[in-house]
C-alpha cells in the first residue's frame, strides 16, 4: 500500500446501484420480509428513535448505503441488557454500523450539572432512560455478543468526539478513545459519508477491517508503518509541538494515554495538536499510544461539493418517523419537521463548542434547487404544514457559501477561526447568495412565511446591512434569539467570541431595521455561565449589562465541559491550548469546578429572581461591592428579601454551637457555606 495516497477521493455516489428504495428501512423481520430480504447486508444500531428523515443521521447513513445496493435495516433503542434485541435482523453480512444518535449520549442524559435529564427529545414520548450512558459503547459490545465475527463500525457525534483519549466531565476522569472501550473495528469521525461508502463496499469485497488503513476520517488501532517519520507532539520540552514541516510520509506522535492521564499540561498538547490538525488540506495522521497499540487516525474528510451535498439530501426519505412508533410524539422531530437546512460546518471555532471538531470548519453548502425540491416535498408531504418554514439554516444561520477568497490559502491555512480575533480579510462575507435563496424560497407557491430562529453569526451579519434588513423584515417573528455569551473580554477570549461591541452594532442596525418595517421585535439574547476564564466581577458586570439593558434571563446556560472542545481541555487542565503548550511555559486558565461556584455565576446571569438575593448579598460584600445592594436602579439586588424566598440560601450549612464558620472560595471570593 503507497502510505501517503489518502488524499485520492472519488465521487460519492460513483459506485452506487440504485434498487428500489424501501417505503422505511426495515426495523423487524415482517419488514425485511415484506422486502423480499432474506438477510440484511449492513444493520445500523443507533440511540435515536428512528426518523427517516435527512436531520437524523442514521436515515442518512441508510439511504446513503441504500443507494449504494446494500440492503440496510435499523435497530433503534434496543433492550442493552443482553445481545438477544441485536438479532431482530439477523446476521449483517457486511458490517453493524453503531451510533449513540444525534448527540453524545452523556450530554443527552446528564444536565451541566450532571443530574439525570427526565425526559429525552429524541425517543418516542420523549421518554428518558431509553438509552444506556455512553451508549455507543454499550451497543458495539452487544453488537460484537450477538455476532462476533461481524466487523464493528462507529459513528455519529459521540464516536466522533471520542476518538482520542478525552476528558470525561461525568467520571471526571481522562477515558482513553471510545474505539477501545468498545472493542470495534473501526471509528468514523466527522461527516462520514465518504467514509462509510468507501468502508461498505471495501468490506463487502472481502477486505479486512484492519486494511481501510488508507481512508480520510478513518481512526484504528495499528502499527506505524516504517517509511513513516514520526514528529513528536509528545515532547512538551519542545515547543515545536510537532508542527515541523518535511517531506516523505509524517504522522504526529501525541502525548499517550498514560500521558495525558497524569499530567494536564500533556493532555492540553494533545487537544492543541489535534485542533491544529483539522484542516483537511493540510492535516496528517496522528497517533497516540494506548497501553501496547497505537490508536491511528488519517486526515479528516474532504467536505462535500454542493452537487454531492445534494444527492444526500435528495435521498428517498419518507421524511416521517417510523410507523412502529404510532401516534406517539417525538419531540426533536416535532421541532424539525417544518425547517430546512442549507448548509454543514461552521469557521467560527467557539472553543465551547462541538460543530467545528466534528462538521469542520469549511462550509459545505447545498444548491438552490435541492433546497426548494425539499421545501416542495414538505409542502406536499408532510402531514400538518400550514405554509410556514420554521427554521432555514444550519449549525449558523448565515455562512451559507461562505469561504476563503483563495483555495489556496484556504488548503494552507492552520487557523482555528476564521472570525477571531478578527474576521479574517481572506474571508468572503457577502450575503448576497444567501439574500437571494431566501427571496426564492419565499415565492415559492404555498409558502407563507419562512423563519430564522437563531444561530445568526451577528459579526458577519453586520458586513451586510441589507441581509440584516431582509432578516428582520421578512424572516424573523417576534423575537430572535442570539448568542454573544458574555460581555466581559476575559472569558470571550477564552470563547473565541467577538466583543460585545460588535452585539451592540447589531442591535442598533436590528433596531432600525425593525423600525423602518413598522415592526416590533426584540433580541434575546444567550449568555453562558462558569465558562473557562471567568471571574466573579466578569459575572457580576454582566449581571449589571443585564439589568441596564432590561434583560431577564428565563433560562440559564452553564458551560457543559463536552468531549473534545477546547474549552474543556481548558476546564480539565488550567492550561490554555490557545497559546502554545509547553513545560513551565504555558498560559494558565481558572475553570469554575465546584458545584457551589457554578451556581454563584449562574445566580449573577438570574440576578432578578429573589431566591438568589442572599447568596449574591453575601458575594457582592466579600467582593467589596456593597454599594450595588439597594434599590436603585445603579444598584443590582435589594437589601430586603421578600417573605418565602431565598431559596438559594438554604443551601447553605447550618452552623452548629461552637463551630467555626465554613467558607469556600471561588476566584478570590469568599462566601458563607
Amino acid at each position: 500500500m503507497d502510505t501517503q495516497t489518502i488524499t485520492a477521493e472519488k465521487p460519492l455516489m460513483a459506485q452506487a446501484r440504485p434498487r428500489k428504495p424501501a417505503p422505511f428501512l426495515p426495523m423487524s423481520r415482517a419488514e425485511m420480509d415484506a422486502l423480499g430480504w432474506d438477510a440484511c447486508d449492513i444493520v445500523l444500531v443507533t440511540g435515536d428513535a428512528y426518523v427517516d428523515h435527512p436531520s437524523f443521521g442514521m436515515a442518512i447513513i441508510g439511504r446513503l448505503l441504500e443507494a449504494q445496493g446494500f440492503r440496510v435495516g435499523i435497530i433503534a433503542q434496543p433492550d442493552w441488557q443482553s445481545a438477544e434485541p441485536f438479532k431482530a435482523l439477523g446476521k449483517p453480512k457486511v458490517f453493524f454500523g453503531v451510533t449513540g444518535g444525534n448527540m453524545d449520549s452523556m450530554v443527552n442524559r446528564y444536565t451541566a450539572d450532571r443530574r439525570l435529564r427526565s425526559d429525552d427529545a429524541y425517543t418516542a414520548g420523549g421518554e428518558g432512560g431509553k438509552r444506556p450512558d455512553r451508549c455507543t459503547i454499550v451497543y458495539a459490545q452487544r453488537c460484537r455478543e450477538a455476532f462476533k465475527d461481524v466487523p464493528v463500525v462507529l459513528g455519529g457525534i459521540e464516536a466522533s468526539l471520542r476518538r482520542i483519549a478525552h476528558y470525561d466531565y461525568w467520571s471526571d476522569k481522562v477515558r482513553r478513545s471510545v474505539l477501545a472501550d468498545a472493542k470495534a473495528d473501526l471509528l468514523l469521525y466527522g461527516n462520514a459519508e465518504r467514509a462509510v461508502v468507501e468502508v461498505a463496499n471495501r468490506l463487502a469485497a472481502g477486505e479486512a477491517p484492519r486494511e481501510l488503513d488508507d481512508i480520510r476520517g478513518v481512526a484504528l488501532f495499528r502499527r506505524v508503518p516504517q517509511d513513516y517519520a514520526e514528529l513528536h507532539a509528545d515532547d512538551l520540552d519542545s515547543a515545536d509541538e510537532g508542527a515541523t514541516r518535511q517531506k516523505g510520509a509524517t504522522v504526529i506522535r501525541l502525548p499517550a494515554l498514560e500521558q495525558v492521564e497524569q499530567d494536564k499540561e500533556a493532555y492540553a498538547r494533545a487537544s492543541r495538536v489535534l485542533h491544529r490538525e483539522s484542516n483537511p488540506g493540510n492535516a496528517r495522521p496522528l497517533v497516540q499510544r494506548h497501553g501496547d497499540r497505537d490508536l491511528w487516525l488519517n486526515p479528516p474528510p474532504i467536505p462535500l461539493t454542493s452537487e454531492e451535498m445534494d444527492a444526500v439530501y435528495d435521498l428517498p426519505y419518507a421524511r416521517a418517523p417510523h410507523p412502529s412508533y404510532g401516534d406517539a410524539k417525538i419531540p426533536a422531530w416535532d421541532m424539525i419537521k417544518f425547517s430546512v437546512t442549507i448548509m454543514r460546518g461552521c469557521f467560527g471555532g467557539c472553543t465551547f463548542c462541538s460543530i467545528t471538531e466534528h462538521e469542520g470548519r469549511i462550509i459545505q453548502n447545498r444548491s438552490e434547487g435541492s433546497i426548494l425540491r425539499e421545501i416542495e416535498k414538505i409542502r406536499d408531504k408532510t402531514p400538518g404544514f400550514t405554509g410556514v418554514i420554521s427554521d432555514i439554516g444550519g449549525p449558523t444561520a448565515n455562512m451559507y457559501r461562505m469561504a476563503c477568497k483563495d483555495p489556496k490559502v484556504e488548503a494552507a491555512c492552520r487557523r482555528p477561526s476564521c472570525v477571531f480575533p478578527e474576521i479574517c480579510p481572506n474571508l468572503n462575507t457577502s450575503h448576497d447568495d444567501l439574500i437571494r435563496l431566501y427571496r426564492k424560497v419565499r415565492e415559492t407557491k404555498g409558502i407563507k412565511k419562512v423563519m430564522v430562529a437563531s444561530g445568526v453569526r451577528y459579526d458577519l451579519a453586520v458586513e451586510s446591512p441589507e441581509y440584516i434588513k431582509e432578516l428582520v423584515t421578512h424572516h424573523v417573528g417576534g423575537y430572535l434569539k442570539i448568542a454573544p455569551e458574555h460581555t466581559e473580554r476575559g472569558p470571550l477570549d477564552k470563547m473565541m467570541k467577538p466583543g460585545i461591541g460588535a452585539y451592540d452594532k447589531f442591535k442598533r442596525m436590528f433596531d432600525a431595521a425593525a423600525e423602518q418595517a413598522g415592526k416590533k421585535y426584540y433580541l434575546i439574547p444567550y449568555f453562558i455561565a462558569a465558562h473557562p476564564g471567568t471571574t466573579d466581577e466578569d459575572m457580576m458586570n454582566l449581571a449589571l449589562w443585564l439589568k441596564k439593558n432590561r434583560y431577564r434571563a428565563d433560562q440559564v446556560q452553564t458551560f457543559l465541559p463536552s468531549p473534545m472542545a477546547t474549552a474543556t481541555a481548558m476546564y480539565h487542565t488550567g492550561v490554555n491550548p490557545l497559546r502554545g503548550v509547553r513545560r513551565g511555559g504555558s498560559d494558565k486558565v481558572e475553570a469554575i469546578k465546584g458545584l457551589r461556584q457554578r451556581r454563584l455565576h449562574k445566580a449573577f446571569l438570574r440576578y432578578h429572581d429573589p431566591d438568589n438575593w442572599p447568596v449574591l448579598r453575601e458575594a457582592l460584600k466579600e467582593m467589596g461591592r456593597a454599594d450595588l445592594i439597594g434599590s436603585q436602579p445603579h444598584q443590582l439586588v435589594p437589601a430586603h428579601q421578600p417573605p418565602g424566598t431565598g431559596k438559594a440560601a438554604g443551601t447553605r450549612r447550618p452552623v452548629r454551637p461552637g463551630d467555626k464558620t465554613q467558607r469556600f472560595t471561588t476566584k478570590g471570593l469568599r462566601v458563607m457555606k
